[in-house]
């Protein structure tokens, strides 16, 4: 049996640098992909939304005019039930209630790559909206 030379375990070092590094970025997409699994989104086709739903929908395709002051404005994600991600990723839109003198419970969750939700429920739960 031959030593190896200084030149292949550099090679074999490198080797294994890379193959850490394809490994962990393998294991943060298995992470992503079941992100929304993990926290237990369910979906929702839009045409099942409620009608004002989507009609908030198409209001934010559109870029507004939007009926509430604070539509548009940087969802937290507080209550961790959606994916997390950097602040400011998330925008809220109030889904106007029927009969309601506030802004009600129902709102839809804007993400940053065009992915929206829907709360009927004031963020306790989620369901990402299928078109």
């Amino acid at each position: 049996m031959q030593p190896i030379g200084k030149q292949s375990l550099l090679l074999l070092g490198a080797l294994f640098v890379v193959l850490l590094i394809v490994a962990a970025n393998f294991a943060g997409a298995r992470d992503s992909s079941q992100g929304e699994r993990g926290l237990g989104i369910g979906s929702i086709a839009s045409t099942a939304l409620p009608a004002e739903g989507q009609a908030t929908l198409q209001l934010i395709k559109k870029g507004g005019p939007f009926p509430y002051r604070k539509d548009g404005s940087t969802f937290g994600n507080r209550e961790r039930q959606l994916p997390r991600r950097q602040h400011g990723y998330y925008t809220e839109y109030t889904v106007k209630t029927p009969g309601a003198t506030n802004r009600g419970a129902r709102r839809i969750i804007a993400g940053g790559v065009g992915e929206y939700y829907y709360t009927g429920d004031h963020y306790n739960s989620f369901q990402r909206i299928k078109e």
